[in-house]
């Protein structure tokens, strides 16, 4: 009978307890967020995903979600600089802080691609830890509904055995889709430039070569001498294919196109970049099928 009433008291806990209010940078931690928390989290995510991710509009409501907030979680690396610091810092929300328990960078279990050898600014938009755009690669999107998941426990710990069956359920998903990725992309010998670096995880998961960026250097845009330089490392190389983010224009990528007879593909780096990408599955699934048509 104390079981009977124990297990009671804990089912009607978990049935009135108010959603934990969590924010989110990318709509890819909205979605594997969503997934492992249920009906019991309550998710505002600051970018849209059609957007550059390393500049996000600010919202005006951004503030006053983190200061409600009890979880903050944003990628790392660094991808987020330019403004999740200030926001967190201006929400003077304890909770979240960077040593608070209701802060979680999902970075820690990432061996970082293009480590740079120099910090000088004149090496465009340089990332000290290295790449930021893990989130292309599905291996690193388990380790976020595992870390997610984690967290989530911790923050409320009569949800834990759920939290975590929900996480498993993420990690067995995209384990079960690696393979008709893999097989998809598999001896293909693809070679691609892209706008800027945000593929490098995607195409080392993968087995993709990359030749270059469009941008000489991240964050800055080409001369006429860096698109005629990159004209022709494409061509000695045998690319015939540039993938552009979503968020670019089209001029840069068409002019190159002219140039090799290469073909423009525009490609999500994020969940909602493209209306195909509708959460994180269908947005690896969009990046597969812009590489193997």
């Amino acid at each position: 009978m104390k079981t009977i009433i124990t297990t009671f008291l804990i089912v009607s806990k978990l049935l009135h307890a108010a959603p934990l209010n969590v924010v989110v940078t990318l709509p890819d931690l909205a979605d594997i967020t969503r997934q492992v928390g249920g009906n019991q989290v309550e998710i505002f995510c600051i970018a849209s995903g059609r957007e550059d991710p390393h500049n996000v509009p600010l919202k005006p409501s951004a503030i006053t979600k983190l200061a409600r907030a009890d979880l903050f979680i944003q990628l790392g690396l660094g991808l987020e600089h330019a403004y999740a610091p200030a926001l967190v810092k201006e929400s003077r929300n304890q909770k979240i802080q960077q040593d608070g328990p209701g802060f979680l960078d999902l970075s820690g279990g990432v061996k970082p691609l293009n480590v740079p050898t120099s910090l000088d600014r004149k090496g465009g938009d340089v990332h000290p830890n290295g790449n930021p755009h893990y989130n292309t690669d599905p291996v690193y999107g388990q380790m976020m509904a595992r870390g997610i998941a984690a967290k989530l426990a911790q923050l409320r710990p009569e949800s834990a055995a759920l939290f975590k069956a929900n996480g498993d359920k993420v990690v067995a998903m995209l384990q079960g889709r690696m393979a008709g990725w893999k097989t998809k992309l598999a001896g293909r010998n693809i070679k691609f430039v892209s706008y800027h670096p945000d593929l490098a995880y995607f195409a080392a998961r993968f087995g993709l070569t990359q030749v270059g960026t469009i941008q000489p250097k991240p964050g800055i845009e080409p001369g006429p001498r860096d698109i005629q330089a990159l004209a022709a490392a494409m061509q000695q190389n045998g690319v015939k294919l540039i993938v552009k983010e979503s968020f670019y224009s089209d001029r840069i990528p068409n002019q190159l196109a002219g140039l090799t007879g290469a073909k423009v593909v525009s490609i999500p780096i994020m969940v909602n970049g493209t209306p195909a990408a509708k959460d994180y599955v269908s947005l690896i699934d969009s990046l597969a099928n812009a590489f193997a048509p």
